[in-house]
């Protein structure tokens, strides 16, 4: 019995034999057939601001026609189909986007991850808005669409809009929307099913918070606009006629569709561009953020919120009384946790050890410029005088300063800030400040005076005006400031290059940061990390280098106490 035992403890000893090793891709090749989270968060920041740069390009040839009246530089079909290219690249294809490059980055670095939870869903994401923005802009070659980014119905119907431009459109939104419905779902998965030991809710970064916001809101409001747009293509192509009134459709049915996606739409642009300022504000702060709690659940209110008030974008349609105060009054109900937000930002920095790096001077400019934005919001959301200034250049000025000042100056923020982790380098501190100074004042210029012209009773989207009172010195004024702006913008550019091949190496943690992703190199490995600690408060970084102060003086006595003795 005693041999029989033990001859079955040691036969069954499981081996793995490898006959070869497949060698790594090296080169593009790694790149386009990558499913590491690290390459498709840059690749998804870089493919994102070439289209910036492209939108960028078409605002500064919308302002160059209006910075005289009555200019003919442009034709008026040029000039719609570049303000349309202007708005979709933006939203679609810019601010949107981005922010799942910065989440696709850092999302699994912060919550100890070693990837997505999908890496192959990730990397089609990433290849399906690659393949909507080369589908909407090879339409410059045949016709681009003319409709606005809005496409409003009957106007986007082929009875006045036949050619291609607007199909071109239509398939941008199902490919950009499949690619972020997928994406959402793999963030969603990810944040919910993969955070380091101890990182329960209550412990997670705010900007991993806001990421998550930010996913459920796509997996909401996508699906309708998906819908809205195939029922515009059957309009279109197969004889439907869902939003032709002479046929018993109804325009409003459209309107209702896309400002159901397209409201909170602005608070999945502005969202995790709030979660990236409250994460630079606490570290340049040197304290920890003021009412972390408050801040989370502000995002979630913010969210709930912003799927209830899609029809103030619609007060001048036919409505009853009682549903414009209804979308009136909930309306409102946004500055509350919005407000929550500012004032915990503000005591953040209150009494602080502020230190005015380039990433905390643009969430400054931030916080100045989204109140703003804020505040003209409240004038737009009372509907009678929303009737005043609906389609006028005031909603073009408080559109801008929502999306600059939440979206764009956040980025700005997050890409100074977390260069150095992406890079193993850091982003050069005096052109960034002359970027940032750039971009700050020539962004007031172009859009602060909008707002009189709005008052003055210009219309938004018209390619020429006469010359009556100031609005020819307003609108030159307007196109200046957007060429100081342009000029930051290429400032920044010009830096990341230099940086790239010039810049000080960073280490691991140069900022001493409070989050996770400064606990491994910079640029992180493959596996991300080596070993995740136990997460034990929202700052693990701090927790961390105060254990390493303890250790270390815990063993400064006994070199003391010997000192004298040696002496």
């Amino acid at each position: 019995m005693a041999t029989a035992t033990a001859t079955n403890t040691t036969a069954a000893v499981p081996q793995i034999v490898a006959h070869g090793v497949e060698k790594p891709n090296t080169g593009w090749t790694s790149w386009v057939t990558t499913t590491d989270h690290k390459k498709i968060g840059i690749m998804y920041l870089v493919s994102t601001f070439v289209f910036f740069i492209l939108g960028g390009v078409e605002a500064l040839m919308i302002r160059l026609q209006l910075s005289q009246a009555d200019n003919t530089l442009l034709s008026p079909e040029v000039y719609n189909q570049l303000f349309t290219m202007h708005g979709t690249t933006m939203i679609f294809l810019f601010v949107v986007p981005i922010m799942a490059g910065f989440g696709n980055y850092f999302v699994p670095l912060m919550i100890g991850a070693r990837d997505m939870a999908f890496p192959k869903l990730n990397a089609l994401s990433f290849w399906m808005l690659t393949a909507g923005g080369v589908v909407f802009y090879a339409s410059i070659f045949f016709s681009p669409p003319e409709c606005g980014w809005t496409c409003y119905s009957p106007l986007s119907d082929d009875t006045y809009l036949p050619s291609g431009g607007v199909d071109a459109w239509i398939f941008l939104i199902h490919l950009t929307g499949i690619s972020s419905l997928v994406g959402a779902i793999n963030f969603y998965a990810t944040i919910a099913n993969m955070r380091a030991p101890g990182m329960g809710w209550g412990r997670m970064p705010l900007f991993c918070w806001a990421i998550l916001v930010y996913a459920i809101l796509l997996i909401l409001a996508l699906p309708v606009i998906a819908g809205a747009v195939t029922l515009l293509l059957t309009d279109r192509h197969f004889g439907t006629h869902f939003y032709d009134a002479s046929q018993g459709g109804s325009p409003l049915l459209w309107q209702h569709l896309f400002w159901f996606f397209g409201h909170p739409e602005v608070y999945i642009m502005v969202l995790p561009g709030f979660g990236i300022i409250s994460e630079i504000l606490p570290v340049f702060s040197r304290k920890p953020i003021f009412g972390y709690k408050a801040i989370a659940a502000s995002t979630v209110v913010i969210a709930f919120l912003g799927l209830l008030v899609w029809a103030h974008h619609m007060f001048s349609t036919p409505s009853p009384t009682i549903v414009l105060v209804f979308f009136m009054l909930s309306s409102f109900l946004i500055a509350v946790p919005t407000g929550v937000k500012m004032f915990n930002w503000i005591a953040t920095l209150w009494r602080g050890t502020i230190e005015f790096t380039v990433a905390m001077l643009f969430a400054i400019g931030f916080l100045f410029t989204f109140l703003i934005g804020g505040i003209t919001g409240i004038f737009l959301a009372i509907f009678p005088v929303d009737w005043q200034l609906t389609d006028t250049y005031f909603v073009v000025a408080h559109l801008h300063y929502v999306l600059v000042g939440g979206a764009v100056l956040s980025i700005f923020a997050g890409i100074y800030y977390w260069f150095p982790k992406m890079t193993g380098r850091m982003l050069g501190e005096g052109l960034g400040k002359l970027s940032f100074w750039l971009m700050l004042i020539g962004f007031h210029v172009t859009f602060l005076i909008q707002h009189s012209i709005g008052l003055d009773g210009m219309p938004r989207r018209v390619y020429e005006y006469p010359d009556v009172g100031n609005l020819e010195l307003y609108n030159l004024i307007s196109t200046i400031g957007s060429f100081i702006l342009a000029l930051g913008v290429l400032v920044t550019i010009i830096n990341v290059v230099i940086s790239l091949k010039k810049g000080a190496v960073s280490g691991p943690d140069p900022w001493k940061g409070n989050t996770l992703e400064w606990y491994t190199t910079s640029p992180p490995p493959v596996n991300n990390f080596d070993s995740v600690p136990r997460i034990r408060s929202v700052e693990p970084m701090k927790d961390i280098r105060r254990q390493v102060l303890r250790q270390q003086t815990e063993k400064a006595p006994v070199v003391d106490a010997e000192a004298p003795a040696t002496a």
